[in-house]
């Protein structure tokens, strides 16, 4: 019998690349392992993972919120109601009650859009967010964001000739999702110098290039707050963004998942497609995403998410629950999850207390975090990094010394590869290379997280290998 083979596989498989879990997050597993043996040779005491937006992983341990963990348990466990009835508090119990009475066992399959008085309960946090109603019936509850952006762009791409305009740099899940379904990306380039704002001039270039080349500009990707930037769109910008989807009928995606990481709320405050679509009675097709994986509850495990549709007919909601179906229904872990982050404890309520100090601690600590370290970086030679209003990252930028750029030239990897590779091997410290993300020819960056603990000796630890680096190549 003749073995299976990658030749024998969808040619597109091969074309799919995810920087966020490529080449350095298999070495960072590989030292991992190392640091078990007892006579490692290694410079460092752990690995950290600042590749990924991981909250609760191991390392970051950034704490869960006690509301969540309690109604997960009693929904995992019903008859634990009655051993702590007297300990928590009668919200959480009221709240599993609600929710049992609805799904019954955890189980079984919901419905393929999710559990119908889950997606009520997500109409009702948009419309209290944005002042317009929502409808249960537009809301799909999906295995995190991640899951509705994959389904979404699976039925709007037409293999080879529909195209997507993506930013950039952009979350390497839009550029692997369209190898994956034989999309076209169109990127457009957020501009770094203006704190990576979004550029109309640029987009209608690559809208213009696309014409050109015979692609068929379908929709528009836009992540606010950004992915890897933190950047955080002005409601002025977002107006003009709808406008250029009506005047080139483009569908909108709007990846919102850091809606509630916002660093400078005052200067910098977060607005939805949504509410902006509708305060310009704008007929455009709008799908807008959120997640439990992100904000302050990091609950990446449990994979629960949504999107929202708006302005999209009966006849293509219909072919959306049909693709749905497929997979039966999202994880109702993920879904009882959803329910928390739309609907956590309000001020009256008992829960309320402890949940605020458990939000405003991480809140403060991601604040924290991404001013000491952008403020760090941007003092060390050859870096320059925007300090992100939002998000959990930051993207600095690299002037490499010209012998450095030879050497991963010799060993037939980016410049910004071979940075990242050697912060690895010499301090523990897991990144993702800029051209993960995808930058401008000639230029190098990498996104790093800024939820490590311990936020002092993680920084001296970067400096330290910066100025190291720099000395090795003839930098300084």
């Amino acid at each position: 019998m003749r073995p299976l083979t990658p030749a024998d596989l969808n040619p597109a498989i091969l074309k799919v690349q995810y920087a966020v879990r490529g080449e350095l997050a298999i070495k960072a597993e590989e030292l991992r392992d190392k640091l078990q043996t007892e006579k490692h040779d290694l410079p460092f005491k752990k690995v950290i993972s600042s590749n990924i937006g991981n909250p609760q992983q191991k390392g970051l341990d950034q704490p869960f919120l006690t509301f969540t963990r309690q109604v997960a348990a009693l929904m995992e466990y019903p008859p634990l109601a009655e051993i702590v009835k007297d300990k928590w508090p009668q919200d959480v119990l009221d709240r599993a009650k609600e929710l049992q009475e609805e799904i019954g066992s955890i189980g079984a399959y919901s419905h393929s859009k999710g559990v119908p008085l889950v997606r009520k309960h997500v109409a009702q946090f948009i419309q209290e967010r944005d002042g317009y109603p929502s409808d249960p019936e537009d809301i799909f509850l999906t295995t995190g964001a991640s899951a509705g952006v994959s389904l979404l762009l699976n039925v709007l791409i037409t293999p080879n000739v529909t195209g997507i305009l993506i930013p950039i740099p952009q979350y390497p899940l839009y550029t692997a999702t369209l190898a994956q379904f034989s999309g076209v990306a169109l990127p457009y380039h957020l501009s770094e110098p203006n704190g990576w704002s979004t550029s109309l001039d640029e987009i209608r270039a690559a809208l213009a290039k696309a014409e050109k080349d015979g692609v068929v500009p379908r929709a528009l990707v836009v992540i606010n707050p950004g992915n890897p930037t933190g950047a955080i769109l002005d409601k002025s910008t977002m107006k003009d963004l709808v406008r250029l989807c009506e005047e080139h009928s483009l569908v909108l995606l709007a990846d919102e998942v850091y809606q509630a990481n916002l660093h400078r709320p005052d200067t910098h405050p977060f607005h939805s497609f949504k509410q902006v679509v509708r305060e310009l009675n704008s007929p455009i097709p709008l799908f807008s995403f959120h997640s439990i994986s992100k904000g302050v509850k990091g609950e990446c495990g449990r994979r629960g998410g949504y999107f929202e549709c708006t302005n999209i007919s009966e006849d293509v909601r219909a072919l959306l629950y049909k693709m749905a179906s497929v997979s039966l229904c999202p994880p109702l872990s993920g879904q009882i999850g959803v329910d928390c982050l739309v609907r956590p404890p309000r001020p009256n309520d008992p829960s309320y207390p402890l949940w605020k100090k458990e939000t405003d601690t991480i809140h403060e600590a991601l604040r924290h975090r991404t001013q000491l370290m952008a403020q760090r970086l941007n003092s060390l030679p050859g870096v320059s990094c925007v300090n992100s209003p939002g998000a959990l990252y930051l993207y600095p930028k690299l002037e490499l010394p010209k012998k450095a750029v030879e050497e991963a030239q010799r060993l037939g990897k980016s410049p910004d590869t071979l940075y990242a590779l050697q912060l690895l091997e010499e301090t523990g410290i897991c990144v993702v290379p800029g051209s993960g993300f995808g930058q401008k020819d000639g230029e190098h960056h990498y996104r790093l997280t800024c939820l490590c603990p311990g936020v002092e000796e993680y920084v001296s630890a970067l400096e330290n290998f910066h100025l190291k680096f720099l000395k090795k190549y003839g930098g300084l």
